[in-house]
């Protein structure tokens, strides 16, 4: 029978539930990067790679092929693979401003301004050519104000040899960024989904602070070392050090957080980061075509103001997964080692876990709450939410403590 293959072949409903809950000891793998992904599935144990057109279980593959291959492509049922078809409804930055304004509208009609105030923490944006009469009114309402022009990330290289015309999104530029030693940072969060219906998705412990490399100031607006915190354009400064890099451990930034701003701060500040996971989600949760074959890792970005308020930049479906340094290295191999462990192809979960490694279960159709479980209201005093980002990463006590619980299930049954 195929698997992850193009085919006609169907198989009884009854035949692949019973097959997905069998343990796999052998599991088939294909993967189009070649970056860290690959050291992980290759040093997986039971895992074997297959090449060109050989039947495949699990495809770490790029957005292009997925755009290509998806529709024809017959899956059996334990099958996955690394991409909701239309990400994009997220990850293309014209589309997710789009969507955010949309829920913010639904929720201030369902509940009111309060809550649809919680959908406030991404820049003032226009998509380009589309709003260009709008944002010319809003540059004209605020003079002065610096604007960021990005492209929107939405067109194929087919298109663009098509296409004159190039779509970008004008973002307000935040001009008062918080800085450490002088320099401006963003955070990168990842955040893993496996499932839209219903709404599944684990936060990761781990995760870093990427530094510009040069000292903040606005008087220098062209200046890419000063204002682009990407590690692709930082490391090529003059005076960049490889042995230093230019990223902290985001357990070292909650660290200096707390003792600069106290705890109550820093608690206010994370929970705000938690809401801009759950409340993006939940704007594409309509729209993303779920499918049980598909997860997706992402890649979160985030910048901090000088009064502590997160805002959204950005959501990636492909995080990058080089590793700039050997700390860089370590971090992705175990995020990318439980996000294998999340999706546990093997079969070796309950499907109850609140923590499997170094992710944290933050909503599983409803807020999940770090004491009990329970999907209790967020309103309840006692709430407190199963979230621990910046916190200790002891993942190998948590795997342990899960292999430990999967051998004793495999022997009973045997």
């Amino acid at each position: 029978m195929s698997r992850g293959k193009v085919t006609t072949n169907k198989i009884p409903y009854v035949y692949q539930r019973q097959k997905e809950r069998e343990p796999r000891s052998c599991i088939r793998y294909k993967c189009c990067l070649l970056n860290t992904i690959v050291d992980v599935l290759r040093q997986r144990p039971g895992w074997t790679e297959v090449k060109d057109d050989g039947e495949w279980d699990f495809y770490w593959c790029d957005v292009g092929w997925l755009r290509e291959n998806f529709d024809h492509i017959y899956m059996e049922e334990h099958v996955r693979i690394c991409h909701f078809r239309n990400h994009y409804e997220l990850t293309r930055k014209n589309f997710m401003v789009k969507n955010l304004k949309r829920f913010r509208k639904q929720l201030e009609r369902e509940s009111g301004r309060l809550e649809a105030a919680k959908c406030d923490f991404f820049p003032k944006t226009f998509e380009l050519p589309a709003e260009y009469h709008l944002f010319v009114e809003e540059f004209r309402r605020n003079p002065g104000i610096t604007w960021i022009m990005k492209p929107d990330g939405s067109r194929s290289d087919e298109q663009r040899d098509e296409i004159p015309v190039e779509n970008y999104v004008a973002q307000r530029y935040i001009e008062n960024p918080y800085l450490i030693g002088g320099r401006k940072f963003d955070l990168r969060v990842y955040v893993l989904v496996t499932s839209y219906t219903p709404l599944k998705a684990w936060l990761y412990r781990d995760g870093f602070a990427r530094f510009s490399n040069t000292r903040f100031t606005l008087s220098s607006i062209d200046d890419q070392y000063i204002h682009l915190t990407n590690v692709a354009i930082q490391k090529t400064a003059p005076d960049y050090d490889p042995e230093k890099g230019c990223k902290w451990m985001i357990q070292q930034l909650r660290q200096y957080l707390l003792a600069k701003h106290g705890y109550t701060a820093v608690e206010t500040l994370f929970q705000n980061i938690d809401n801009i996971f759950i409340k993006t989600l939940q704007s594409v949760q309509k729209i993303i075509i779920n499918d049980k074959h598909c997860f997706e890792l992402y890649g979160y970005d985030i910048l901090l103001d000088e009064d502590l308020k997160p805002w959204l930049l950005e959501v990636n479906a492909s995080p990058s997964l080089t590793a700039s340094s050997q700390d860089d290295y370590d971090l992705k191999c175990r995020l990318l080692e439980d996000t294998l462990n999340v999706v546990d192809m093997e079969g070796r979960l309950t499907g109850k876990e609140k923590r499997v490694g170094g992710f944290d279960l933050m909503w599983n159709d409803g807020f999940v709450s770090r004491d009990d479980g329970q999907l209790d209201s967020i309103n309840n005093g006692n709430f407190i939410a199963n979230t621990h980002l910046g916190c200790i990463n002891d993942r190998k006590k948590n795997l342990r403590h899960i292999m430990k619980a999967a051998n004793k299930k495999s022997a009973a049954v045997q």
